[in-house]
């Protein structure tokens, strides 16, 4: 959703004292470097200490799922955010890619006791990616954070 269509957030959370993995894919650098700015800003913005953003790189957006699952194995992180753009060409390329990072984050969802946030952009063109990834229609990557902090909120206040 474009967060110029996002319901009005209750409060923020905090993320203080919380540590987040972002796994970011290389393919297509303008949005998804974009994404990772306004990621990394929101979640400074909200108290989490630099030194508590870990942002990896993988080769594209197929490839998030696995390095989402680095981090839930190898790190101590609270919740990891997955940012991509994939762009709609002239074969099915597109659709395979979407459907299998969909389904492999939501898979790490229920497989692991942490949030995995998709901020994925899949969109019919470049143009209305970049108006996803700070443009007219707001930035997925601050989504993003914000869902990632909602999210170790909202589990730590069930886990007690």
């Amino acid at each position: 959703m474009a967060t110029i269509y996002k319901p009005a957030y209750n409060e923020v959370p905090s993320g203080a004292g919380k540590s987040f993995g972002i796994v970011v894919s290389e393919w297509n650098p303008e949005i998804t470097e974009a994404l990772l700015d306004a990621a990394c800003s929101t979640l400074l913005k909200y108290g989490v200490k630099e030194k508590d953003i870990h942002v990896k790189r993988v080769p594209g957006s197929f490839e998030l799922t696995l390095g989402a699952q680095f981090f839930a194995e190898y790190t101590e992180v609270d919740g990891v955010i997955c940012l991509g753009c994939v762009i709609q060409g002239d074969t099915p390329h597109f659709t395979y890619v979407c459907q299998g990072v969909t389904h492999g984050i939501t898979e790490l969802n229920l497989e692991y006791n942490i949030p995995f946030v998709f901020g994925v952009i899949t969109t019919n063109t470049f143009e209305q990616a970049k108006d996803r990834a700070g443009g007219k229609l707001g930035n997925k990557g601050e989504e993003s954070a914000i869902v990632a902090l909602k999210m170790a909120a909202l589990q730590d206040e069930m886990s007690k």
